[in-house]
């Protein structure tokens, strides 16, 4: 969390007399009262279409209770660490380690030039090779990232957007050369997983683009199209919002922005000629856990409301898989502070806990010394061992939605619901999301939290342990992972040598005709990509053809 505050050695909260005197808020800033009372529960009315039960059950529309009836009597969520740093090398040797201890599934941390769309030769990623996460420049690395894992049976998530369709290539043409960890050909019909791929939160929170919007929105759909015909298990995109709140973001404005990009994603498929059906069940959604735990829960309920409502109605969808929302959950990176670490590993069980209990598919817990730097092995185990003590020790999975019908919580579910509704109408009459986005509105919206909330924290009015409150002047510092410089040397190195070992002739020709390909906005570039991974053009050597066609993007500062 990025908080600074007057220093203060009082312990005990500020202005703590009679509760009518004292203001009670949300972390967003939403008045919260004494007392919630059966008057508080939904009534079927605003938002909620006649007749329609805003509540109901478990496993059936409008999902606000769960996607599946029994949920984790059924089956656990998947618990799945984010990891990545260094070469391929080292993040191959943390999978298998997080794999061993119970992980039942990868997620794949990129640094930053891999998220940019650099090389890892080039002047502009100096300094910063391996240092977020893995470098990955070509089909070379992602073999290696992957080696001794069957792709087939582990279920792997990506997150990377702007050059999302190139890493899925690299990741597609990686299992058809050998991906079932003994060097057997897995076909992308057989691949499962998520990459997120969520180009319009890039451009609204985390500012990593390669591209202009509108063809980097032509990309996105690319790969939906093309994961809609050839990767049944896939979903070609995890819809963000946890970027969003990570930049300082409400929790209401988080679920408002977060749900209008996915609906402006199905939107575009649809125009593109394919059925709703046919891809709606893949699209899933990447939501933040923040420390409000009540807060949190609602907003789960609230997005799996209205995406229901969205699909069945607006987009007419059938098939009531098409009406389910599946989201994978990661706590909050933003409350994490560098004071007092270990404080950390109760935030992060808190934030955990509210995602199981709003219903997750799956969930990243965050290390504790994440505010410091990458986290350690050590940190990374009592991370998952979180989630295992969550789900086989707290009793909270016995039961389907166990907080289901609680007056506060509905009725926090409704006022959520009915906050992204007025975000909804404002963004329309702009124009729709991506006008909105060109004219930064949801900038600027973040932006404003992000202020109000800051100042808060440095007046003292919200609380941070160990920050403004409850402060320690003997910390001792605890050990970090430092990532060697040397593997930099290493990695461009490994990028060299792919290049001198390929064919560069064949390498140009797959250049020029993916450049072809995207001249022409009708042509999928999905497969003129593979052919580019295939022949082991790199990741930066891809995004420069593509920009020889598209043009790049600067963004206009806003104040």
């Amino acid at each position: 969390m990025a908080v600074s505050a007057k220093p203060s050695g009082e312990d005990g909260l500020q202005g703590s007399g009679p509760s009518e005197e004292k203001q009670f808020r949300s972390l967003s800033g939403e008045p919260v009262r004494e007392l919630y009372t059966p008057a508080d529960l939904p009534a079927g009315i605003g938002a909620h279409p006649p007749g329609e039960d805003p509540i109901g059950e478990p496993g059936s529309y409008p999902f606000t209770r769960g996607i599946h009836s029994s949920m984790y009597r059924g089956r656990l969520w998947t618990m799945r660490q984010f990891a990545g740093f260094g070469t391929s090398e080292e993040t191959n040797e943390r999978f298998h380690y997080l794999l061993e201890h119970g992980q039942t599934g990868l997620s794949t941390a990129f640094d930053m030039p891999s998220l940019m769309g650099h090389d890892s030769d080039s002047p502009r990623s100096l300094g910063e090779v391996g240092r977020e996460g893995v470098a990955v420049d070509t089909l070379d690395d992602m073999q290696t990232l992957f080696s001794g894992i069957d792709l087939g049976e582990v279920s792997v998530s990506m997150t990377i957007n702007a050059p999302a369709a190139i890493m899925l290539a690299f990741y597609v043409a990686a299992a058809e050369a050998g991906g079932d960890g003994a060097g057997g050909r897995v076909g992308p019909e057989q691949l499962s997983g998520t990459i997120q791929a969520d180009i319009l939160k890039e451009y609204i929170a985390q500012k990593e683009w390669c591209f202009p919007i509108d063809p980097a929105m032509r990309l996105c759909g690319d790969m939906i199209e093309w994961c809609t015909r050839r990767m049944p298990r896939w979903h070609p995109i995890s819809i963000s919002g946890y970027h969003i709140r990570e930049a300082g973001s409400t929790a209401q404005q988080e679920l408002a922005f977060t749900l209008k990009d996915g609906l402006t994603y199905v939107e575009q498929a649809v125009q593109r000629g394919l059925d709703v059906d046919d891809f709606a069940p893949r699209l899933s959604f990447f939501f933040n856990a923040q420390i409000d735990f009540f807060e949190e829960i609602a907003k789960y309920r609230a997005a799996r409301r209205i995406w229901a409502r969205e699909l069945r109605h607006t987009f007419a969808a059938k098939d009531p898989r098409s009406w389910q929302m599946r989201f994978h959950t990661q706590t909050a990176g933003v409350s994490l502070t560098a004071q007092q670490p270990l404080n950390n590993i109760v935030r992060t069980a808190i934030e955990a806990l509210a995602g199981v209990l709003g219903g997750t598919q799956s969930l990243h817990t965050n290390s504790y010394d994440e505010a410091l730097a990458l986290p350690t092995e050590d940190a990374v185990t009592i991370a998952l061992r979180t989630q295992q003590i969550i789900a086989h020790e707290t009793g909270v999975t016995n039961t389907v939605d166990p907080l289901g019908g609680s007056y506060f919580l509905e009725s926090l579910t409704d006022q959520m619901e009915e906050r992204a509704y007025e975000y909804f109408k404002k963004i329309d009459e702009l124009g729709g999301m991506v006008p909105a986005v060109k004219l930064n509105y949801p900038q600027r919206e973040i932006a404003d939290a992000a202020f109000q909330l800051q100042q808060e924290i440095d007046g003292r009015e919200r609380v941070v342990v160990g920050v403004n409150q409850y402060l320690a002047s003997d910390e001792e510092p605890i050990p970090t992972l430092r990532v060697d410089p040397a593997l930099e040397r290493k990695q461009i190195g490994r990028l060299q040598a792919a290049r001198a070992n390929r064919d560069g002739a064949a390498v140009e020709r797959s250049l020029a005709a993916l450049r072809k390909h995207a001249a022409h906005s009708d042509h999928n570039l999905m497969e003129p990509l593979l052919d580019c991974a295939r022949a082991h053009a790199s990741e930066g050597e891809i995004i420069e053809s593509l920009q020889q066609v598209f043009g790049d993007y600067t963004e206009t500062p806003v104040f």
